[in-house]
């Protein structure tokens, strides 16, 4: 099975607002970089759909590293947070809805298909992929104004 690394990072100008996701994909030395937007998103969904596009861009299953700072994306898989909402209907601890279903729906085949070890990085720190995924992922939406 191939190894590859992702990187993924996402930004939002405003808590919803004009948002940026990066993921740089890492296969044998070769960079791939994948990056988009949205208006009117959350920084929670482009954490999110950095590492979904991420995942999307493999063309057969692969053991994967992916590297995010977003606590939100590591303790929903590494503390089962994902599962359990899953099993309950798409509801959390408190009973209430989960925010984004539709995203971690998407993600959950491609976390099936893939191998993935998700681990966690410190944000803006001396991780040099983490830092250029924050900038082209600001980058993003800073170019739309």
């Amino acid at each position: 099975m191939k190894h590859v690394d992702i990187y993924t990072d996402g930004a939002c100008s405003g808590n919803p607002g004009d948002g940026g996701y990066c993921a740089i994909l890492i296969f044998n030395g070769i960079e791939r970089v994948i990056s988009g937007g949205e208006d009117g998103t959350t920084n929670n969904r482009m954490e999110l759909l950095a590492v979904i596009k991420g995942l999307e861009a493999l063309k057969e299953p692969c053991e994967v590293n992916l590297y995010s700072d977003s606590q939100y994306v590591i303790n929903a898989i590494n503390e089962k947070w994902l599962e359990n909402w899953s099993n309950s209907g798409w509801r959390g601890s408190s009973k209430k809805g989960v925010k984004n279903v539709d995203l971690w729906q998407a993600l959950i085949p491609l976390i099936t298909m893939h191998k993935v070890n998700f681990i966690k990085v410190k944000g803006h720190s001396d991780n040099e992929y983490n830092n250029r995924c924050d900038k082209i992922a600001v980058g993003i939406y800073k170019n739309k104004k």
